[in-house]
């Protein structure tokens, strides 16, 4: 089981939904980062269970314990472990699915590649693992915050109501002021209400996570296979409940024809190389340009629902799975701060890889 990502910045998570605790130990931390353990918190308090009534019940504190890597509020250059122990497990929730398979869940996969799998809650396959790499990329958003890079991700759709204004028209500011972390305060309503109709009726709908970052320099990315992009696209599809990446134009490029969809280069007043539209999305041959980094990412709607649902057993035989448990009728609103931590670890990744390329006489 692969539980490890990055090159150079490197994670590796732990723990289980119902066990005692997850965690992460990162390495190749630069020593000497400012470590800011109330940012990390704050963080993992915008991912925590329990925030509205459009959010899973399940009462986490969510509370990071730092075990190492740390002396004196500064990065040592050493592994950095931090835990969260898990405080409100219900596993007798899960016991009527010890042996049924949930639609759309990982429990098939899970029982036929290992022989074995941990049916509460999901186990390693539940969205509760998600809270180390919060707190993981909490760390990584410290370090871009000394190279003066941002990354701020929003809801931009629920269903089928859509934002109709690009992110530079929206106050980002206002995200986290709603519920939903919708910056568009009516828009923001309008979802709320929807995603609680949906919780009535026991069911679950999905959406898409805009994402843009701001300040990130030129040459940012490892061409060929290690492209900006795709290493965003990777990152972002191994989040639960993720579909789909896009980034700039992405499939509304294909509308466009060459001379409409090219982004042409200029010099500004400073003398920086700009250029006037972004339909690249501030990626160009796998290599960031200097432009703002914009991706969108479609998250299903959430697989257990509280209606019963046709299914079979570990033996085949037909059966009824019923809807038990606390769950999220939409998971885009705590999905945010997984966004934006998973597109941290992979800029500060890339920062110090480009670190490496050129050897300057």
């Amino acid at each position: 089981m692969s539980s490890t990502y990055g090159k150079l910045f490197k994670i590796a998570t732990f723990g289980e939904s119902h066990g005692a605790a997850i965690g992460v130990v990162v390495e190749g931390c630069p020593a000497g980062v400012p470590f800011d353990l109330a940012f990390i918190q704050q963080e993992l308090d915008r991912r925590k269970p329990g925030q509205s009534r459009i959010t899973t019940q399940r009462r986490e504190a969510d509370t990071v314990q730092v075990l190492s890597g740390v002396f004196e509020d500064k990065t040592t250059g050493t592994p950095i472990a931090m835990m969260i122990w898990n405080e409100d497990q219900r596993s007798k929730d899960y016991s009527h699915i010890s042996q049924q398979f949930r639609p759309s869940h990982a429990d098939f996969t899970y029982q036929t590649k290992y022989g074995v799998r941990d049916y509460r809650g999901g186990g390693r396959s539940s969205a509760r693992e998600t809270a180390a790499r919060v707190a993981a990329g909490a760390l990584a958003k410290l370090v871009l915050k000394d190279l003066g890079v941002d990354v701020q991700a929003y809801v931009s759709q629920v269903g089928k109501l859509k934002l109709d204004k690009e992110y530079h028209e929206l106050d980002l500011s206002l995200t986290d002021t709603n519920a939903v972390r919708c910056p568009d305060p009516e828009m923001a309503q309008t979802m709320f209400d929807y995603i609680d109709d949906i919780r009535k009726q026991g069911d679950s709908i999905g959406g898409v996570v805009s994402c843009v970052v701001a300040g990130a320099p030129v040459g940012w990315g490892e061409p060929v296979f290690d492209k900006l992009h795709a290493e965003l696209g990777k990152a972002m599809l191994s989040i639960n409940a993720v579909k789909g990446f896009e980034y700039g134009s992405g499939f509304a490029g294909v509308e466009l024809q060459g001379s409409a969809h090219n982004d042409a280069f200029y010099t500004d007043e400073t003398g920086r190389v700009r250029t006037r539209t972004n339909h690249s999305g501030g990626i160009q041959g796998g290599i960031s340009n200097g432009e703002d980094i914009f991706f969108r990412v479609a998250f299903k709607p959430v697989a257990t629902i509280m209606q019963d649902q046709e299914s079979v057993d570990q033996n085949g035989e037909s059966i009824t799975v019923q809807g038990k448990g606390r769950h999220d009728p939409c998971v885009l609103p705590r999905a945010v701060p997984i966004v934006e931590a998973m597109a941290a670890l992979v800029l500060v990744d890339f920062y110090l890889r480009d670190k490496s390329v050129r050897h300057n006489f």
